[in-house]
């Protein structure tokens, strides 16, 4: 018996997630690339190890398998807009937004409620997907504020803390 597809994605968004930009440089050029992700999972605490997925279809695919570090930017509810940004396939995904560069020279967006500068240790295959693993090498991470949550195709309005 085969799996109806569009069922299984459906199924699949009933659980929540939250949302992060993955970014590293283009070897070579060194240019920032950066793509949206809710397939973000921490794998181990020793040594601490975080993994992602990127579909074989990822435009910078390439970057992300070559280049040797990438980081993972945990975006907060009010970086919507960036979530967006960095889901579509526009040319110029980069412009006014606002980064620094890590110690391996990796994107590292401004105002994220959580920051983890890695190096890149597996890849794996997984289906139509590629299974990055990587090494944390420094984090940080701002106190307060909420993130932001992907559920059955779209974004969750913030809940406010004392409804809690």
């Amino acid at each position: 018996m085969s799996l109806d597809s569009r069922l299984f994605r459906k199924t699949l968004g009933c659980f929540a997630s939250g949302v992060t930009v993955i970014t590293t440089l283009s070897p070579g050029a060194r240019e920032p690339q950066g793509v949206t992700v809710s397939a973000f999972s921490s794998l181990s605490l020793d040594p601490p190890l975080v993994l992602f997925c990127l579909a074989e279809r990822t435009a910078c695919l390439d970057a992300f398998r070559t280049f040797g570090h990438f980081a993972v930017n945990v975006l907060s509810e009010h970086q919507r807009d960036l979530s967006i940004r960095f889901a579509s396939r526009a040319e110029d995904k980069w412009r006014g937004v606002e980064w620094s560069a890590g110690e391996s020279g990796v994107p590292m967006l401004a105002n994220c409620l959580a920051s983890l500068e890695c190096s890149l240790v597996q890849v794996s295959e997984g289906g139509d997907h590629l299974i990055f693993v990587g090494r944390v090498e420094r984090v940080k991470h701002h106190e307060g504020g909420s993130p932001l949550i992907y559920f059955r195709g779209s974004y969750l309005d913030p809940v406010p803390l004392d409804a809690v």
